[in-house]
């Protein structure tokens, strides 16, 4: 881990600083999946850096009602569903209340899903040594949703790579995983934006322009 008060240009900055962190994977034919849409843009970059297969796995945080950003959980591809019943509790937040966020962001996962692919199949992840890229982790709650996809999809090894994550989260993420691999820790991380120059929102145009590329 580093600790910089704004470590990164752009996305594209942070893929390839992160690509020099995983150099000691470039002979183990990894896969690379970037979860969309931010996480694509820094996984694009390690991929061509490493000359590996590039993927995508679509999750969908569930913020909290009226906290949007404050993630509850998440839904991955495959009916993955996750809630961070504890901290529901803390906040008083039934599974009946997040319903409609629920559904609302399987629709939204179902659009991602048909926009992204189309009829293109996800590549096998069994037996692979997986990569997952995200631009950031907060709560990590999409992450842990991600790595219970791969886990279900067979991956033989899952790697999370991220530029900026929040300590008590790469702590939590290192006992699900073989490997945490994370460029900058800040103690106090209040926004990933915040170690960015530029954060500027993620299309899904530059997504598919990734994924065709």
């Amino acid at each position: 881990m580093r600790f910089a008060p704004r470590a990164f240009a752009d996305r594209r900055d942070a893929g390839q600083q992160l690509a020099e962190a995983l150099d000691h994977l470039r002979d183990s034919n990894p896969l690379i999946i970037g979860l969309p849409r931010g996480g694509v843009v820094v996984a694009a970059e390690v991929a061509r850096a490493l000359d590996a297969d590039l993927d995508i796995l679509v999750v969908r945080k569930i913020g909290a009602p009226g906290q949007p950003e404050l993630g509850l959980g998440a839904v991955a591809e495959g009916g993955v569903l996750l809630l961070n019943e504890p901290l529901m509790d803390r906040l008083r937040v039934t599974k009946e209340q997040l319903q409609p966020t629920i559904d609302r962001s399987r629709a939204e996962l179902t659009r991602r899903c048909d926009l992204y692919r189309g009829d293109t199949e996800p590549i096998d992840v069994g037996g692979r040594t997986v990569v997952l890229v995200d631009d950031g982790l907060a709560t990590g709650g999409t992450a842990k949703a991600a790595i219970d996809t791969l886990r279900h999809l067979g991956a033989a090894a899952i790697i999370v790579a991220v530029p900026v994550g929040a300590p008590s989260t790469i702590r939590d993420l290192t006992e699900l995983v073989d490997e945490v691999v994370c460029l900058a820790a800040p103690r106090a991380l209040m926004a990933i934006g915040q170690h960015y120059g530029d954060f500027t929102q993620t299309s899904d145009e530059e997504v598919m322009a990734l994924l065709t590329r």
